[in-house]
């Protein structure tokens, strides 16, 4: 499986401790730590990652 992943647009610079990278295929997405990405991933259908991102809008 060739993942081709992707940094968020809402990670910052180099000291930010918050980076993630998501990786799409056909029906998953996958999310990891940008700044350890062999430490594994979590892996979420496309509904489960709409309704995920969904949430953290919703988040004041």
């Amino acid at each position: 499986m060739n993942v081709q992943w992707r940094k968020s647009s809402h990670s910052g610079g180099v000291n930010d401790q918050h980076c993630v990278e998501l990786g799409r295929l056909a029906h998953e997405v996958k999310v990891r730590d940008s700044k350890d990405p062999n430490g594994g991933h979590l892996t979420l259908t496309s509904d489960q990652f709409a309704t995920l991102i969904a949430h953290i809008k919703r988040q004041p």
